[in-house]
């Protein structure tokens, strides 16, 4: 795909000798969002964790603005313009949210007080919680902190991983809203989301996974549309 900001091609990870992913291709375009859906267990997680270099790849090619970084460790793969938030331990409980921000750009101290500054004005609801540790702050606004790291390293493209986990139904409706702001801003989205219907509505392509391989991949619309994946993973509501 001529403008796509990242490409994996034929990529193969897992834990030790237990191949999880196998022969995964996947294109993720220059200013979309993309989402991977699939049941529990289909190796979502470790995908995202193996491009995002914290897990070794087997085999393979992931290319980020076609430089490769397939075997790269987790920091050279940040500075290729790639950030990755997972799903857990995603924030500095004991730090401040702007000691967090901070944090984040750890790759260009010279840059830090203008990224945190944007990243402030992107998100106008942390300004007021800049002192308060981030072990004190609702769910939401943790992820909001996580998110707003990962864009101090000003990437090409996001990484996420199920974002919408463990938030009330409330705060899951703001997350997605800032899901679209990030992207609106010029930011790829490569998101792993456990609620399926959502994370492909605001979605521009869809994939689905199933026992670590993609089963499909279509525009997001066509899986919201498709009766087979409404019945497996969207259970029957669209």
């Amino acid at each position: 795909m001529p403008n796509a900001v990242l490409t994996v091609r034929d990529l193969k990870s897992g834990y030790g000798r237990t191949v999880v992913c196998d022969d995964i291709s996947l294109d993720v375009p220059a200013g979309q969002i993309t989402c991977i859906i699939g049941p529990n267990g289909a190796g979502k997680s470790t995908l995202l964790k193996t491009i995002a270099g914290v897990i070794p790849a087997i085999d393979g090619s992931i290319q980020v603005s076609d430089v490769e970084i397939a075997g790269q460790p987790a920091a050279q793969v940040a500075r290729s313009g790639m950030a990755y938030v997972p799903q857990e331990a995603n924030v500095f409980r004991a730090l401040t949210t702007h000691e967090n921000l901070t944090m984040g750009g750890w790759i260009d101290e010279s840059r830090t007080k203008a990224a945190r500054d944007k990243v402030y004005e992107m998100f106008p609801d942390l300004k007021p919680l800049a002192q308060v540790p981030a072990g004190n702050l609702s769910g939401g606004q943790r992820q909001m902190v996580a998110f707003g790291m990962a864009l101090m390293l000003e990437p090409r493209v996001l990484l996420l991983d199920e974002p919408s986990a463990g938030l009330s139904p409330l705060m899951v409706g703001q997350m997605f809203d800032t899901v679209k702001q990030v992207n609106a801003s010029g930011v790829a989205i490569l998101m792993v989301e456990q609620n399926a219907v959502q994370g492909l509505r605001i979605a521009d392509e869809g994939i689905v996974m199933a026992s670590g391989r993609i089963a499909m991949q279509a525009p997001a619309a066509e899986l919201l549309k498709s009766s087979d994946v409404s019945e497996l993973y969207l259970g029957s509501r669209v």
